[in-house]
């Protein structure tokens, strides 16, 4: 069993590059802004405000569509280097506290607080002061989700967004998991979220439900996984050393595509979504890899590494081409692509240029 004496925090900043805008430019304040590519270009949305998420706007989504739902949203390119000294300020807070702090992104992290003697040993309280620092310090409003596992912790961060602060307690946990829908469970994507449906698994007490031989054969090496978190275990550590090694999107398709323009499409928008990520998480990559699974389920991976970092441009347009070369694409149906980033390294400052083609904001 798990350690219930354990006490996690999960910090996710309220829309953070936007924030940081709006408090940097007052005329900004209480409007919907959207962070990423002109309307007009191919690029994306880094983040928005929370005045244009309620027209549906979100992170990833073209910035055209993001137009057309609201067009009176305000477009603003992004500062990197604002939103890094912003994180840095937010961390430094985090460690005045504890030195149990897993970075996630520039606007997120963990924090292992089963140590702290302060206000009694309440990390509920902690966790409202540390919010409140944060605002006095940075003027930035933060979420924060406090449990005994870091699963339960980032689900309680989502609730009562913007501004929220939420407790759930070993007692309480695996009544809130039965409860929850299977799409809200940190780790289940919307592709694993469909098939579990078709398995009759809406939420977290059908998957509890299932045995692990069960859940082995029609998910494979994520069975234990999913198995654990429907009974509230999870003893991952918060892991200050924590290196990312890659970074990926990949989209199931409802119906098989064959025409060699749509794949291509949908690759270039994988890169862009996967870009995305790796911006937020200040870092940069040198090596693009597509994966490719064909109707009959047979999977190919084709990659190539780049001595300059990886950015949505005419270039990586070329080798996106270059990599469908020697495939079936055009042929075979396809059911599954994927983009995966890996070589990653902390971006020091001198890769914010480059990056940025990624929103195509000319």
């Amino acid at each position: 069993m798990e350690d219930a004496q354990r006490k996690i925090i999960h910090i996710d900043m309220d829309a953070f590059f936007a924030a940081v805008e709006q408090r940097d430019n007052p005329q900004l304040r209480n409007k919907p802004v959207i962070v990423g590519g002109a309307p007009n270009s191919r690029g994306v949305v880094a983040t928005c405000s929370y005045e244009a998420r309620r027209f549906g706007v979100r992170s990833a989504m073209p910035s055209s569509q993001a137009y057309r739902l609201c067009p009176q949203a305000i477009f603003v390119k992004p500062r990197f280097s604002v939103y890094q000294e912003a994180s840095d300020r937010i961390r430094g807070v985090f460690h005045r506290y504890t030195d149990q702090v897993e970075p996630l992104s520039l606007d997120e992290a963990y924090l292992d607080v089963s140590a702290n003697r302060l206000f009694q040993g309440s990390a509920t309280l902690l966790a409202r002061q540390i919010k409140q620092e944060v605002l006095r310090e940075t003027g930035l409003i933060a979420s924060a989700g406090v449990s005994y596992n870091k699963f339960l912790a980032k689900i309680a961060s989502d609730l009562g967004k913007p501004d929220g602060l939420y407790l759930i307690t070993p007692q309480q946990g695996w009544k809130f998991i039965e409860a929850l829908p299977i799409g809200r469970f940190h780790g289940i994507g919307r592709a694993t979220e469909k098939k579990m449906h078709e398995f009759g698994i809406q939420n977290g007490k059908d998957l509890k439900q299932c045995s692990l031989a069960v859940l082995q054969q029609r998910f494979g090496k994520s069975a234990q996984f999913y198995y654990d978190i429907a009974r509230g275990i999870d003893n991952r550590p918060v892991n200050c050393t924590r290196i990312r090694k890659s970074i990926g999107v990949e989209t199931t398709f409802a119906e098989d595509i064959a025409d060699l323009p749509i794949v291509y499409l949908h690759l270039q928008q994988l890169l862009e979504k996967s870009l995305t990520k790796l911006l937020e998480k200040n870092l940069v990559a040198h090596t693009l890899t597509i994966k490719i699974k064909y109707q009959n389920f047979v999977q190919i991976t084709r990659g190539k590494t780049l001595l300059q970092p990886i950015a949505c441009n005419q270039n990586t347009q070329l080798l996106i081409a270059d990599l469908l070369k020697n495939t079936a694409v055009g042929d075979k149906k396809i059911r599954l692509l994927g983009v995966t980033l890996s070589g990653l390294h902390d971006n020091d400052g001198t890769h914010y240029g480059r990056q940025l083609d990624l929103f195509d904001l000319n």
